[in-house]
């Protein structure tokens, strides 16, 4: 809400400075945003007016004219090039000495051989407005030689308030000026509204056939007026410093009273409608074109305004744009105010890709208790400005919402505010507010206005009490709790340990969106039903992810586009296979890409590889050991994939990103991604503690013949199933392809770790051990000791 601090002080003016009643608005929940001159800084710039106007010898375009500035003596003498300039014109002068916006200095000077003592000034020469079309025309009554600056009110302020969606009662001047009184005790003007007395017998009809919808319909026909009138120049000045422009009188008229009133208001020409006007729903396949100049397609959940030939404005929205007022031909006018339920106005401005004023204020409530001011208000600023005669006000009404009172206890506000206020304090406070209160005992009945909508429960009301308490009058205190020490299960590890142990492996957490592109889905999980969004905040945010990858794949993307090539990246975060709780599931995923390691002197550069990723899994899941299986997944290379299994069960996935979707992404190489369950890695055993052998390990190397399809994940557990008890440990060293080993198979090389905790292992004891290792492997993968 944006307004004139000038404005604002027509119907309340405590004894505040500017800084300080914006640090009071702040302070009551009405956060000022913005709070900025009306005008740049100018001085030595009066009201004149030219007295003579005679064409410049040397210059077709310039003009000598003579200028009585207010300063006594001779007229200034002054060379204008403004094609608006004549005689008895009233406009702004920068006298000789003037500073100007921009830094721009008035001074004595000679134009084309002719001295000029001072300047004639545009709108956009004072800053004053960005449109220019010559000098700035005062009204004929500006007094010649007062201050600009105080003639026009330039050292007025705008503040812009950033309103919750709750307080629609401070979308108007006085709405804010009700607010301000109640928090300094400075009298309040409310603006005087006098009935207009009919002087035609002109009325139209009005029928409410949604009256749920719209309960409160008022409307008066005015006719003869004169719609080309010009807004006068106190109302221009009002609106563009609300930040609207000025359109034509009648529509400055409505706008108005949108920002004095909070009521929004529209006039239509009342020679375009035709009959009574009807509040009822669209009819489906409906059109109408709206003043923005947008053809609709009406659908059956919008309320508009019809006539006899069908829908003539979008309710609570805009107005259409074959019934709208044209300065050159209307006549007549008819005048709305009515009163939307908010939730019927809600979301269509969405929907319809606009918003507008009124739908900003009618989807956050509307005051209908005054509904009929506003168009007595609106008929007094039309007759004085654009002429013409008023016709009986015609009204509808239907069951309007009620205002039950709510329940306030005087100890639940100490409560929940963790200070003490006296019951009669709390009574003062609300009635400042406007809010009818019956005390009874330490409970207060509480009946909130027609404007306030945002009080319904108790916790409304003390947050009305602090308001007016005052939020920087409350006390910080730390809290007072008994503490204790909560048992820790062993067999858990917090997840923040996960986060610390990638942390470790130099990974890098990010956060992302759990609403994602619906073709990341597709690419990486094959998901061809995710779970939609019914009002997703961006197109490319329409479905809940099912798997993490297409988060870290994007933002490798962007690291890669601002040239960070080595990029190691992880998130814990929940994915969404369906809206059931255990369909949720948690997961950690982590993503490598770019050299194994820094650039440095000390090693030779070269990528992270699929095994890379595969120690920095390992170590996460130490000290339980998985199984690393070969597999297919969508987002992975077929052939530089496995699935991850532990105790029997599948707990995640790892692999090179599949090649199509590198060259879709535009990635200049395949990153190394893993994706598992959170669960899996939260889970540990508990220690157990084993005796520490004193006597010397004994190390065996085998290297077997075995076929080029034999997994090495094969030929471990082929030896894990001969259970031998002095075998420590098992590891591959070495992969062999070539001469001495025949085509179609290859040499696997192990290391066979031997030790017991009572004795020196005898070498009958080792032979023995050995021996059942290769009889193991010759029965379950055919393998042949090589010599």
């Amino acid at each position: 809400m944006k307004f004139s601090e000038s404005w604002l002080r027509e119907l309340v003016n405590p004894a505040l400075d500017n800084a300080q009643l914006a640090e009071l608005l702040t302070m009551a929940g009405l956060e000022v945003e913005e709070n900025d001159p009306a005008a740049p800084a100018f001085d030595k710039v009066v009201v004149a007016q030219v007295l003579e106007v005679r064409k410049h010898e040397n210059a077709e375009k310039l003009n000598v004219c003579k200028v009585d500035a207010g300063q006594g003596g001779e007229p200034l003498q002054i060379v204008c090039g403004a094609p608006n300039v004549a005689v008895g014109v009233k406009v702004p002068c920068a006298l000789v000495g003037a500073s100007l916006p921009g830094d721009f200095k008035i001074k004595e000077a000679k134009l084309r051989g002719v001295e000029s003592f001072g300047m004639l000034c545009s709108a956009r020469e004072l800053g004053v407005s960005e449109e220019s079309d010559g000098l700035l025309l005062l009204p004929a009554d500006a007094p010649v030689g007062q201050s600009f600056r105080q003639y026009f009110d330039l050292d007025d302020r705008i503040l812009t308030l950033k309103l919750t969606p709750n307080r629609a009662d401070c979308l108007s001047l006085s709405g804010i000026a009700r607010e301000v009184a109640a928090l300094t005790g400075s009298s309040y003007q409310a603006v005087a509204i006098k009935p207009v007395a009919p002087v035609l017998d002109d009325k139209r009809g009005v029928k409410l056939d949604a009256a749920t919808a719209c309960p409160r319909y008022a409307g008066r026909v005015i006719r003869g007026v004169n719609a080309a009138a010009a807004t006068p120049d106190w109302m221009k000045r009002k609106l563009e410093r609300s930040g609207l422009r000025s359109i034509s009188a009648l529509v400055d008229i409505t706008n108005y009273i949108l920002l004095e009133l909070g009521q929004p208001m529209h006039a239509f020409d009342n020679a375009k409608l035709q009959g009574d006007i009807v509040v009822r729903f669209a009819l489906a396949g409906e059109q109408l074109e709206l003043l923005n100049g947008k053809q609709l397609t009406l659908e059956p959940d919008m309320l508009v305004i019809a006539d006899g030939n069908g829908p003539v404005a979008l309710a609570g929205i805009m107005g259409g744009m074959p019934t709208s007022v044209q300065a050159g031909e209307t006549q007549d006018v008819f005048l709305e105010s009515a009163f939307f339920a908010p939730e019927i106005i809600a979301g269509k401005g969405r929907r319809l890709g606009f918003s507008s004023d009124s739908s900003h204020r009618y989807e956050r409530g509307v005051d209908f208790g005054n509904c009929r001011n506003a168009l007595e208000r609106a008929t007094e600023l039309v007759l004085a400005i654009c002429g013409g005669q008023p016709g009986g006000v015609t009204e509808a009404l239907a069951a309007l919402p009620a205002r039950p009172a709510v329940a306030l206890r005087v100890a639940r506000v100490a409560r929940v505010l963790g200070v003490t206020v006296a019951a009669d304090e709390i009574v003062a406070m609300l009635q400042k507010l406007g809010l009818a209160v019956v005390r009874n005992g330490e409970t207060l009945a509480v009946t909130p206005p027609s404007y306030r909508f945002d009080i319904n429960i108790e916790e409304d009301l003390i947050e009305e009490v602090a308001r007016m308490y005052g939020y920087d009058q409350i006390p910080t205190r730390p809290p007072v709790s008994g503490q204790a020490m909560l048992k820790q299960d062993g067999k858990l590890r917090p997840s923040l340990l996960v986060k610390q142990a990638l942390a470790a492996r130099d990974y890098q957490e990010v956060v992302s969106y759990a609403f994602v592109e619906e073709k990341w889905e597709a690419d990486f999980a094959a998901n061809l039903q995710p779970v939609r969004l019914l009002n997703p905040i961006a197109s490319q945010m329409s479905v809940m992810r099912s798997t993490l990858i297409g988060g870290l794949v994007s933002t490798l993307v962007a690291n890669l586009n601002r040239k960070h090539e080595r990029v190691r990246l992880f998130e814990v975060a929940r994915v969404f296979h369906g809206v059931e709780a255990n369909q949720q599931p948690e997961k950690v995923a982590g993503l490598a890409h770019g050299p194994r390691l820094a650039e440095q002197w000390g090693s030779k550069a070269a990528r992270v590889d699929f095994y890379d990723v595969k120690a920095d899994v390992e170590a996460l899941l130490a000290p339980r050991v998985a199984r690393f299986e070969r597999a297919e997944h969508p987002a992975f290379h077929p052939g530089r994939c496995a699935q991850i299994v532990l105790d029997g069960a599948i707990i995640g996935v790892m692999g090179e990103l599949h090649p199509k979707w590198v060259q879709s992404y535009d990635l200049n190489a395949a990153p190394v991604l893993f994706e598992l369950d959170l669960g899996a890695l939260t889970g540990r055993e508990l220690i157990r503690s084993q005796p520490i052998s004193k006597f010397q390990p004994v190390r065996r190397d085998l290297a077997f013949v075995v076929d080029d399809a034999v997994q090495y994940q094969q030929v471990l557990d082929a030896m894990a199933s001969a259970r031998q008890p002095y075998v420590t440990a098992i590891e591959g060293f070495d992969v062999y392809r070539g001469a001495g080993v025949p085509e179609g198979k290859k040499s696997l090389a192990f290391k066979v770790i031997l030790q017991d905790t009572q004795k020196t292992l005898s070498d009958a004891d080792i032979d023995s051990a050995v021996s059942q290792l290769v009889a193991a492997l010759q029965q379950h993968v055919q393998a042949q000791l090589r010599s």
